[in-house]
């Protein structure tokens, strides 16, 4: 029977490029940016590394398909370098692979890095994907604002929350991750803002406004992940250890039933359940320490934290403004600035949110840094409220 990798895996290193507008550099050079820091973070040489997984979302700004750019790029001593994508959490599902490799044994060292050079594309927002002449029929036709502005409706009529308390709530998540952003050296965007801005934006799909929608980024990523016993001989101490990771991907029920409303994200749930299990975890609100998740619009942000049974439903609203998840509340999330302003270059956003818990979890966040957090959450989305895939991570100090 399976028992879960819970203390099975601890992160050896982690590294991240600076996100943002990098028109300086390549896809290559952001990969062995991410790489050369994780590296030196874990001490070990190329030759030590067992195997490899490669995130990468689009196939037309330079990285091409197959794991051979990743290979190549960081001069990897001919291991198997595995390519994945899986929407926007497309580098959760690299760490999945990392991490299951070394819990299964078949491999002492692995490491998982993301990449994406988007500024190029010469797009606002995520560049089109054609489909040709056939468009499947389950194929969102609308753009990611109009679906999240979906979402942000369906619950404020479940809720019935008026409307002008849930455009405040959502203000106050993006004052919230711009303060924090400002704090972050390698963040895409660096200027604290007020809620009367966010307030007086230009609408972009009602109800959301300018700067509820996060924008895109160019940036990489790159975890090197271990057994504990392995770390320790390689004279690591305070160890960073997964204690679950699952992965949930939405079979159309959404699309195909009337029973879903609209006003939650169905996988984040069952993700949610199923990682809280594996870590032995039964009152999160309580046993979570910090949350980094996927605010690409910041109704996201807000419906996650009923997702992940954090709030009361239809209790997000009120923790929000009660500043429960700002800096200094009870339960701090986004405190890298998050996807709305570390960045959002889709390959790497899954293992940005993981690099953020490390860095807090080792005490080397800097300015940001939290009180003795012990548990970290990242909770990483793809694709849309009605067809998704949604990884939930559990970290924490070994044995915690």
């Amino acid at each position: 029977m399976a028992t879960g990798i819970k203390d099975k895996v601890a992160i050896l290193g982690m590294g991240c490029s600076r996100f943002g507008e990098r028109w300086d550099a390549s896809p290559e050079d952001l990969m062995v940016e991410a790489y050369n820091e994780a590296m030196t973070d874990a001490g070990i040489g190329p030759e030590q590394l067992d195997a490899a997984w490669f995130s990468t979302h689009m196939d037309d700004v330079g990285v091409g398909r197959g794991g051979t750019p990743m290979g190549i790029a960081l001069r990897l001593p001919n291991i198997g370098v595995t390519r994945v994508e899986n929407f926007c959490a497309g580098g959760s599902e690299a760490i999945r692979g990392a991490v299951y490799a070394v819990a299964s044994g078949a491999c002492d060292i692995a490491i998982a890095l993301g990449v994406e050079k988007l500024k190029d594309t010469g797009y606002g927002g995520l560049p089109v994907a054609t489909v040709g002449t056939y468009i499947p029929q389950w194929y969102p036709n609308a753009v990611a604002p109009a679906n999240f502005a979906q979402l942000a409706a369906a619950y404020q009529q479940k809720h019935r929350v008026e409307p002008d308390l849930l455009k405040r709530a959502m203000a106050h998540v993006s004052v919230k991750s711009h303060a924090n952003g400002a704090l972050n050296a390698k963040a895409h965007l660096r200027k604290p803002i007020t809620e009367e801005q966010v307030l007086r934006a230009p609408t972009i799909a009602e109800p959301l406004g300018l700067f509820d929608c996060c924008g895109v980024s160019d940036g990489a990523a790159a975890v090197i992940v271990t057994t504990p016993e392995i770390a320790r001989g390689l004279g690591k101490r305070d160890l960073v250890t997964f204690k679950g990771l699952q992965v949930s991907v939405s079979n159309g029920w959404e699309l195909q039933s009337n029973d879903w409303d609209g006003s939650y994200v169905h996988t984040a749930r069952i993700a949610a359940r199923k990682a809280y299990q594996e870590a032995g975890i039964t009152n999160p609100r309580e046993q979570i320490s910090m949350l980094e998740v996927h605010d690409c619009f910041s109704i996201t942000e807000l419906v996650t934290m009923e997702d992940l049974f954090i709030s009361e439903q239809g209790g997000a609203v009120n923790d929000v403004l009660d500043g429960v998840f700002d800096a200094d509340g009870a339960l701090p999330c986004q405190i890298d600035g998050g996807l709305k302003c570390f960045g959002h270059p889709i390959g790497a956003s899954g293992i940005r949110m993981l690099y953020e818990m490390y860095l807090q979890l080792q005490g080397r966040a800097g300015e940001r840094q939290l009180p003795d957090p012990v548990l970290g959450l990242t909770h990483n989305l793809g694709g849309q409220p009605s067809q998704n895939v949604c990884s939930v991570s559990i970290v924490g100090r070994e044995g915690a």
